[in-house]
């Protein structure tokens, strides 16, 4: 388990310098695919991708003090697998998503995947905000983040049309995140970055595309409600 809890340290700090010694990544570049797409829809504003900077803080935080409270708690070990899977995958991606997006489309996957894994198995009341809660943020932002990889894709290899490709990863994004959050109603940080994702697509699109802005207007204030509703009705029968 020590062993473990030291190699997550490792991986959540690799993470966080990853974009430090890789190229800056600011979408796609629309030369990769077959339609050239400038500004795709489903992408939400540059300001949206600050939440980045609490992620990495989160996760290191979360990897240190697992260590050194929690180096052989049977509650941290569990997820620690699955969370250095993803974090190593999260290292090399950037520096693939700015030579080969189809590939760091799949590799997004997999991070949003084992991120999920980890969030899944996070004990309920046991170092919440320590333990559960960056787990949620991580896999919150990476269930929208992986939906507008596959959205951008689906629209650059000329599968959908920009707007429409946003509409249905959106759709898909709200299926997944309110599964989700109705499976982890304590955790509302899940479905909070969920939200912020969204509200980033609504600024994107507010003066160019309104099917998308109202779509995503629309999707947010769904999950919201939705993660209002059962965090206050868990609260409730506790």
């Amino acid at each position: 388990m020590t062993l473990r809890a030291l190699f997550l340290i490792l991986a959540a700090i690799a993470f966080g310098i990853a974009p430090f010694v890789t190229p800056p990544f600011t979408g796609y570049d629309p030369s990769d695919f077959p339609v050239q797409i400038v500004d795709p829809a489903v992408q939400p504003a540059g300001y949206a991708f600050s939440i980045w900077s609490v992620i990495y803080l989160w996760l290191i935080a979360h990897a240190i003090y697992g260590f050194w409270k929690r180096a052989h708690s049977a509650d941290w070990d569990e997820v620690r697998v699955p969370l250095i899977v993803s974090l190593l995958i999260g290292t090399v991606w950037l520096a693939i998503a700015n030579a080969f997006p189809l590939l760091a489309t799949i590799g997004i996957l997999f991070m949003l995947a084992t991120a999920m894994v980890a969030f899944l198995q996070a004990d309920e009341f046991y170092d919440r905000w320590m333990l559960s809660a960056p787990l949620a943020i991580y896999a919150g932002w990476l269930s929208a983040a992986s939906a507008v990889s596959v959205g951008v894709a689906l629209a650059g290899y000329g599968l959908l049309g920009d707007s429409a490709s946003a509409v249905v990863m959106i759709g898909v994004v709200v299926a997944v995140a309110g599964m989700v959050q109705w499976l982890r109603p304590y955790m509302p940080v899940y479905g909070i970055t969920v939200v912020w994702a969204l509200v980033g697509i609504i600024v994107s699109n507010a003066d160019t595309n309104l099917l998308v802005a109202t779509t995503a207007a629309a999707a947010a204030a769904a999950m919201a409600a939705l993660t209002w509703y059962v965090w206050h009705r868990r609260r409730v029968t506790l």
